[in-house]
């Protein structure tokens, strides 16, 4: 299944926000089959859980790829698949998206302890909080938070803290060493949430793969230009269908 891309979504967001990437991918390659599978509602943060479910639900020999959460999913997705997955690709999604030694280009642990305790005391106003640090370096910064925050599900509050906790803990390095398939890292430039510096430690960890800087976006820059994204998306599944 060569021509299938199975994309995850982020944390808490929903599906919304990587619509116009799957409509502009289609439109690009109408031999392309581009599905978007939900993240699971699990009220644990136990990552084999979580990729049993996945591995159960996502069709096997396809191209695995996601957005900051679901990107790192997907890394440890391919990781476990090895030669049943086509390939991988990450949008705005950080090896460790909380800092710890010795990768200090993420989140600090103290602000990422403040969404754990905002989401506990107040889901809905974290998500608020979340979708505006999404949309932070974006031309219309409130626009784009107003459209992801009006495309969230209704996510139980015990699901959303698992998939913060699960967040705290991935560390998706030795997946990406271990996976032996192409790979293709895009980042943002102005991300609120994945410090661009990302990019080129993960470029110095994994010189082999392609890693790309979006300079003048956010986090949302798969919502920003669907079609500027796509086009570098099919350039890489066009180039590695070709070798």
């Amino acid at each position: 299944m060569r021509n299938r891309l199975m994309l995850l979504p982020g944390w808490g967001l929903g599906v919304s926000p990587l619509e116009p990437l799957a409509a502009a991918l289609q439109g690009l390659d109408e031999h392309l089959r581009v599905e978007i599978e939900p993240l699971p509602e699990l009220e644990s943060s136990d990552l084999e859980q979580w990729l049993d479910e996945l591995d159960a639900r996502v069709p096997p020999d396809t191209w695995l790829g996601g957005w900051s959460l679901g990107g790192m999913l997907a890394s440890e997705l391919a990781a476990r698949r090895g030669e049943r997955c086509c390939g991988l690709l990450t949008l705005a999604s950080n090896p460790s998206f909380v800092a710890q030694d010795p990768w200090a280009c993420a989140m600090p642990n103290e602000t990422f302890d403040g969404f754990l305790a905002g989401c506990s005391a107040d889901p809905r106003m974290t998500l608020k909080r979340f979708s505006l640090l999404c949309a932070q370096g974006a031309e219309d910064p409130r626009g784009l938070a107003r459209l992801l925050l009006g495309g969230a599900p209704h996510t139980a509050s015990a699901v959303l803290m698992s998939g913060l906790e699960l967040l705290a803990q991935l560390d998706t390095r030795q997946a990406l060493l271990a996976f032996r398939g192409p790979q293709l890292h895009l980042f943002a430039g102005l991300d609120g949430l994945v410090p661009a510096e990302a990019a080129s430690e993960l470029l110095a960890l994994l010189p082999d793969i392609e890693v790309g800087l979006i300079e003048q976006a956010s986090h949302a820059f798969l919502l920003e230009d669907p079609h500027g994204v796509a086009g570098a998306i099919q350039a890489f599944l066009h180039e590695c269908r070709d070798d």
